[in-house]
């Protein structure tokens, strides 16, 4: 099927009309509607039914709105990889939440390139139901989330061992700052500490939420690793009494497209997890 069909179908969806999504995708209207009708002619049934208010799917048309950003979301990944760089067998595509990527994506990647020089590597930093959704899809070989799903074929394994501590700035130890650390923190979080569940400063990113504490004062929970240097140095404080919540990273990947080339990956990401390395996320910029 011809992707720009998946794409135009995706637009109007989006747009909610026929007239928007051809000024969006700079092509007329009578295009739009031409590639709309070879589309249902393909699948056989009506996706819009069109009114003076614009578009609106029909029942086949809100179920194939997945099977078509899948399929858009697929081509550009093979444009994305195709063809291999020059003098390499294929591609490693590994993948990782934000908080994830400095250090250990960063240290992942440059063991990678140490360990296995005849694989290109492709990194892919996002979000964890992003993610998930990549390694099912097969866009991923292996990625690092807080929070796995479950389903037949996807291997599962703790990886970190990680604990949430609240920490301040001991000159200037307020506000509170929230860091949302996902739905199971958020729900344990609340139930522990109902007098912080509505804080005045919050941020959905842990390293954002730490340079601004480092700057401005306050304190707020972070990942142990992340803050101990700055709690040995005397930075950072930990809060007294303050609850500790459990946070773990899992490696997974599918069980389907394993290889020996993907076990080596993962073997080397291993050893990197073990070792002793500085996870403080200065952001101290090299002029």
């Amino acid at each position: 099927m011809d992707i720009e069909l998946a794409r135009t179908f995706i637009e109007i969806a989006r747009c909610g009309s026929f007239i928007a999504a051809a000024e969006r995708l700079h092509v007329t209207q009578t295009a739009i509607t031409a590639r709309v009708q070879k589309l249902e002619s393909h699948l056989g049934c009506t996706l819009f039914v069109r009114n003076r208010a614009g578009a609106r799917l029909t029942a086949n048309g809100d179920k194939f709105i997945v099977y078509a950003r899948q399929l858009v979301q697929t081509w550009e990944a093979a444009q994305r990889d195709l063809p291999l760089p020059q003098g390499f067998h294929t591609i490693l595509r590994v993948g990782g939440e934000i908080s994830l990527c400095n250090p250990l994506m960063l240290d992942w990647v440059r063991a990678l390139r140490t360990a296995i020089p005849s694989h290109a590597t492709r990194a892919e930093i996002a979000d964890g139901p992003t993610l998930l959704r990549q390694i099912e899809q097969g866009m991923l070989d292996a990625a690092l989330v807080y929070q796995p799903a479950y389903w037949p074929e996807l291997q599962v394994e703790q990886i970190l061992e990680e604990k949430l501590i609240q920490v301040c700035q001991p000159a200037m130890p307020e506000p509170y700052v929230y860091v949302d650390w996902g739905e199971g923190f958020r729900h344990q979080h609340n139930a522990a500490l109902p007098d912080k569940a509505r804080a005045a400063i919050s941020f959905n990113l842990g390293p954002l939420a730490l340079q601004y504490i480092l700057d401005s004062g306050g304190s707020g929970y972070f990942r142990r690793r992340v803050v101990e240097s700055y709690l040995e140095s005397g930075v950072l404080a930990r809060v007294p009494a303050a609850p500790e919540f459990s946070y773990p990273t899992w490696l997974v990947y599918s069980r389907e497209r394993d290889s020996d080339v993907l076990q080596q990956a993962l073997r080397v990401l291993r050893e990197v997890v073990q070792r002793d390395q500085d996870w403080s996320q200065r952001w101290d910029p090299v002029i």
